[in-house]
């Protein structure tokens, strides 16, 4: 039964080193070593544990100018393993949910909930609920920052990760001090200050998240609008910015990887493009949604002036919009054609799918009688798609594949240290051995 003695909050719930965290639920020998994952094709470092961080790797460091320091200090490295982290996302979040039925899921590892107390406990007792039961359920450790708005709820979860004392949750509206706190966050590190702002801000003698609530009303829309507003109110307490409880409508979808190595052939990139159109069509059908245009684009290394450089767009607008693959593939791949140039080495290709609208309620065109090349006019195609999706969903990606999209794919991006799929594929469960 709600009580009045204490009124509803915000909460932030953050997964602490979350990829990291994914790669250690189900790897029990990894605990309390330095672990860290890689960008796409083994670029950059992009998750780490605290133990890494105590050795002084940094984020975004490229791997392969650490590879003796991770060999010389039994660093672990894991390639990206994104459909693990999808997947151990979705389970945090659906027990996030058990705890708040007002909840914005603000990123793959980062939630909001509308905290409303019981009677007989506080904010902090279900904070240490939420942390406990996440924990138990899914194996991945949280912090929970508390505070009357968005904004302050980020600055609790930030200090409820950092601070020792805190054992990962902090309230900032029961804290005794919590001018000191702000006294103690750089005005960089407030949500919605970006890096701008934060130069700008700094340049004025506002280095503080404190020193910037402070900061008189007139000052602060002059300078960084009435958005920038709303941020001071937020960290007055004033609520400013709502939970979204619904995703914004999505405007594009984009399918993009780096090769593994350069690409001259034409054949390689075709293949590049139709898997990534692929990919493209199947996000779009998840969301029962159409598009109008395509895009595609091709682009060299730009950190290697010594070879010759190529970067080309192109868009093609649809006589109707759709979500048929092997229509959006043909589109496609007659944009690779216009250009594709040959004797440069491509390191990056990636489909763009724009003027989207709800599937149910798409604009079709009188004009598209007479049959075009690109347009699917197969009443079949439907459920076709559905039917491959369904395949594909049930026993894994790629399970039925187009043959446009190439077998071999020598020009995938490498993923030399890549972990199983563990929670969403048969073939690759954890296995437990039981000793005699």
């Amino acid at each position: 039964m709600p009580t009045t003695a204490q009124p509803a909050m915000y909460a932030l719930v953050d997964c602490n080193n979350f990829y990291v965290s994914c790669e250690r639920a189900f790897a029990p020998s990894l605990a309390r070593v330095p672990v860290v994952v890689l960008s796409n094709n083994d670029g950059c470092v992009i998750s780490r544990s605290a133990e890494a961080k105590a050795l002084g790797i940094r984020m975004a460091e490229p791997a392969y100018k650490r590879e003796g320091f991770f060999r010389h200090h039994g660093v672990r490295v894991f390639s990206s393993n994104y459909a693990l982290y999808g997947d151990m996302s979705r389970r945090v979040m659906d027990t996030l949910a058990t705890f708040a039925p007002d909840m914005e899921i603000y990123s793959i590892d980062e939630a909001f909930l509308h905290l409303t107390p019981c009677a007989g406990t506080t904010l902090t007792d279900l904070a240490r609920a939420i942390r406990t039961r996440v924990g138990q359920w899914t194996g991945i450790p949280v912090s929970v920052g508390i505070g009357p708005s968005k904004t302050l709820a980020k600055i609790a979860s930030r200090h409820a990760k950092r601070a020792q004392d805190c054992d990962g949750v902090f309230d900032l509206a029961a804290h005794p001090d919590p001018d000191a706190i702000l006294a103690g966050t750089d005005v960089g590190d407030v949500w919605g200050v970006g890096r701008r702002y934060a130069e700008m801000l700094t340049r004025h003698g506002v280095r503080t998240a404190l020193a910037l609530r402070d900061m008189p009303d007139d000052w602060v829309r002059r300078r960084m609008t009435i958005r920038g507003l709303m941020t001071v109110h937020e960290l007055r307490g004033v609520s400013c910015i709502p939970l979204e409880d619904a995703p914004a409508p999505r405007r594009s979808v984009l399918a993009s990887r780096s090769f593994g190595h350069p690409v001259t052939d034409p054949t390689d990139l075709r293949e590049a493009v139709a898997a990534h159109t692929t990919r493209a069509a199947e996000k779009l059908r998840r969301e029962h949604l159409v598009a109008a245009h395509v895009g595609v684009f091709v682009s060299t290394n730009p950190h290697r002036p010594d070879l010759p450089q190529h970067s080309a767009s192109r868009t093609l607008q649809l006589p109707v919009a759709t979500a048929h693959t092997p229509t959006l593939i043909k589109a496609a791949l007659r944009i690779l054609d216009g250009i594709f140039r040959s004797g440069y080495a491509y390191i990056k290709a990636g489909v763009t799918l724009t003027g989207l609208e709800d599937a149910g309620t798409r604009q079709l065109s009188l004009l598209t009688i007479a049959p075009d090349p690109i347009v699917d006019t197969d009443p079949r195609g439907e459920a076709l798609m559905k039917a491959l999706d369904g395949i594909n969903s049930k026993w894994g990606r790629d399970t039925v594949q187009y043959a446009a999209s190439g077998v071999a794919r020598e020009w995938d991006m490498r993923q030399a240290r890549l972990s199983r799929r563990f929670t969403t594929n048969w073939d690759e469960l954890p296995i437990a051995h039981i000793g005699s």
